[in-house]
């Protein structure tokens, strides 16, 4: 896996799980002796097809993956990769589906927010808001399917033992009315109720900080239960993995520094306290 994964958009995004696979069905073809288009043409595919999988894109689909066990020998490996890759939560961006899937098992997850609450703490209101006003336009149903998906991810939050949270928000996104006044002040009251909880810690960054690490943007730091630590950031419908360890140390330390600049998780709820009895 390289240093840092590049991913572009909903069409189309290598992740781990899928990147893992299409090295797999390229390493078992090769020693097979056979060309990726000789491959496709016994499989029933295109030579694109058969190179977007391979380069990790999450074209595999089960009657692919099955053609391959087949034609390549592989002897149930593809079979048990595929049983990985049908984890993914559909009703996610293609995208992100391999994120959550990390997430729903992860023992230590910490966030930095810059415009939006984070989707693990927002309410249903605040993310129908969110999805409605996606550029281009999402349809009712896709809307409703994605507000769905994001609440199941709060299932983290009851998992015994729990895992380690942290969240630090910008102030101004505790400011930002999306969908109106009442939804604002909903999202507020859960996340006092959110930052309350023992194993969570919720900071708020101050607008006026003079000095600021977080100016790279968002980032999310992901502890898998049988794996190292990851890091992610998403932008302009684009998402970044970060896997290799010094990379992943770097984010550790901005987003370490990040914490200790902004205000203390008791001082954050203070803050929207007041922020609610304001509105």
């Amino acid at each position: 896996m390289t240093d840092i994964e590049e991913l572009d958009g909903e069409d189309g995004t290598p992740d781990p799980v899928h990147k893992v696979l299409g090295k797999q069905i390229k390493l078992l073809r090769e020693q097979a002796g056979l060309t990726q288009a000789e491959f496709g043409r016994q499989a029933g595919y295109g030579l694109d097809l058969v190179s977007s999988v391979e380069r990790g894109r999450p074209s595999a689909q089960p009657q692919f993956i099955a053609a391959a066990e087949r034609i390549l020998d592989a002897r149930g490996l593809l079979k048990v990769a595929e049983e990985d890759v049908n984890k993914a939560p559909l009703h996610h961006p293609a995208f992100f589906r391999q994120f959550a899937r990390l997430e729903a098992g992860a023992v230590e997850l910490h966030e930095y927010a810059t415009m939006v609450v984070p989707g693990l703490l927002q309410t249903e209101d605040y993310a129908r808001a969110l999805y409605r006003m996606r550029r281009p336009l999402l349809d009712e149903e896709t809307v409703e399917q994605r507000v769905t998906a994001r609440l199941a991810r709060q299932t983290i939050f009851n998992r015994w033992p729990p895992p380690t949270l942290s969240f630090v928000l910008e102030e101004v996104v505790l400011h930002r009315p999306f969908g109106g006044a009442d939804i604002l002040r909903g999202q507020l009251r859960q996340l006092l109720g959110s930052g309350r909880m023992r194993h969570v810690e919720l900071q708020v960054m101050p607008t006026k900080r003079t000095d600021h690490p977080g100016v790279a943007g968002p980032l999310i730091l992901l502890e898998p239960k049988d794996g190292p630590k990851l890091a992610y950031a998403e932008a302009q419908g684009r998402n970044v993995w970060f896997t290799k360890r010094e990379s992943v140390r770097a984010v550790e330390s901005r987003y370490g520094i990040i914490r200790a600049q902004a205000l203390t998780p008791q001082e954050s709820l203070e803050l929207i306290e007041t922020l609610l009895g304001e509105a």
